[in-house]
């Protein structure tokens, strides 16, 4: 698979779909991107671990306003190397199943815990939204999905019309194109 002009070496072919793609449908509602960096292959032995940080603010000349993760190893095959993200709710860890994304502001501090045995291996990458906002972006991402509720439910009616409007109005309002 190639990512810009790169191929994405190790790259297991059952997690190739999974990998954030201008048609993958609840990234780009989640998401809104504008342009990616090309992903990064991760790679941690016991003993590994990155320590508290943020995203840089500029990669490669593109503002990040979003990180992702995209575990390439099943938990089960090795010991520690959690993501951890810090938010207000406090910290959140994430050990996926290969194929899993967990996706995040890049505002947000995060770490790796250290690897006790075996082998983490992810496909990082930073995004640069349509919308600057994580807030912002959440709103939309909720209104899509009560928009496609309600449509799933009771078809095209004026109350999945006028969320529709709403929806467009406020990705009009806060679209950085």
């Amino acid at each position: 698979m190639i990512c810009g002009s790169r191929p994405l070496p190790l790259v297991p072919p059952r997690v190739l779909p999974k990998l954030p793609q201008p048609q993958n449908e609840v990234f780009q509602v989640a998401v809104r991107p504008k342009a990616m960096t090309p992903l990064m292959i991760s790679r941690y032995k016991p003993g590994k671990q990155y320590g508290t940080h943020v995203d840089d603010a500029l990669m490669r000349g593109l503002r990040t306003d979003v990180s992702f993760t995209l575990f390439l190893a099943e938990p089960e095959t090795y010991e520690g190397g959690a993501l951890v993200v810090e938010s207000a709710a406090g910290e959140q860890e994430f050990k996926l199943a290969a194929g899993a994304m967990i996706v995040y502001p890049s505002t947000a501090l995060h770490r790796v815990e250290s690897v006790q045995k075996g082998e983490r291996l992810a496909a990082v990458g930073w995004t640069r939204s349509f919308i600057r906002s994580s807030e912002q972006r959440e709103i939309l991402f909720d209104l899509d999905n009560v928009r496609r509720d309600i449509f799933d439910m009771h078809g095209k009616t004026p109350a999945f019309d006028q969320l529709s409007k709403c929806s467009a109005n406020l990705l009009r309002m806060w679209a950085d194109d």
